[in-house]
């Protein structure tokens, strides 16, 4: 049976229309850039960074692309493709060469999001030597990566307790990202004595019985024109499976992207 002329030329237009909303509902989304690889032996990035795409991609607002390596970090034009770049893993020994230095500072200057995550604010760090109470930095590292994060974990002075259960307190109940939220439980590495003295919002905060503070777990700054937001959990994917720390993550990449939450 052959359809009219008309029943058609309807069909194509309503695939062609459908096909046009697919379209434009991707391109709607948050293009992120989620670089993991690389990190130390009890950090299993390979089951950790699939999680992580998992509670962005399901959310709905993203568009995500996975790499293990910085190379990506050397093409200026393709970074500009994205909205907001993830450091999700400790990158050991690797620096970036000085073009990908560049272009990751000035996509961030230039009004672009990056987001931190766990151990990738040692990546890049100085070298220290301890002696006592004693610290000597013997190896500057990358000291710009530094102000970009915000805070750093430096080794042999930052540090944790036991892997255990601690209540995570909403610092800040008026910023988009914890607005709404309650203090809850993280069952994590609560990180502790992260380094330096860039401003910064702290959005969450958990007191650690091993540095005898409250410490920043959660938290944002400007750099540029652009937006830093640094999560302190993650150390496997039993942590990403706590709710309010996934919504976290979903907020958190959301604003360093666009400035905002919806």
């Amino acid at each position: 049976m052959r359809l009219p002329l008309i029943v058609l030329i309807a069909a194509t237009v309503l695939c062609g229309a459908l096909s046009s909303s697919t379209a434009d509902a991707q391109s709607a989304k948050i293009k992120l850039l989620l670089i993991t690889g690389d990190d130390v032996g009890s950090h299993k990035w390979q089951e950790t960074a699939p999680a992580t795409r998992d509670i962005l991609v399901k959310s709905g607002k993203f568009d995500v692309k996975v790499v293990e390596d910085l190379s990506c970090l050397e093409n200026a034009d393709e970074l500009k493709s994205y909205d907001v770049i993830f450091l999700h893993r400790f990158h050991r020994g690797a620096v970036p060469s000085d073009k990908a230095k560049e272009n990751l500072l000035s996509f961030v200057k230039s009004g672009k999001g990056f987001v931190v995550a766990h151990l990738a604010s040692a990546s890049f760090g100085p070298t220290v030597k301890k002696t006592g109470d004693k610290i000597e930095v013997t190896q500057k590292g990358w000291e710009e990566f530094g102000k970009l994060c915000g805070r750093i974990w430096i080794m042999k002075v930052s540090g944790h307790g036991p892997h255990a259960p601690f209540k995570v307190k909403i610092a800040d109940k008026n910023n988009p990202i914890t607005k709404g939220m309650e203090d809850f439980e993280a069952d994590d590495e609560l990180y502790a004595k992260l380094q330096g003295d860039t401003k910064i919002n702290v959005l969450a905060t958990a007191d650690s019985d091993w540095s005898k503070k409250t410490e920043p777990l959660v938290f944002t700054l400007n750099y540029g024109k652009g937006r830093v937001f640094y999560e302190a959990f993650g150390h496997d994917t039993r942590v990403l499976e706590n709710a309010s720390i996934a919504k976290i993550i979903c907020r958190g990449c959301e604003w360093a992207a666009t400035g905002k939450v919806k």
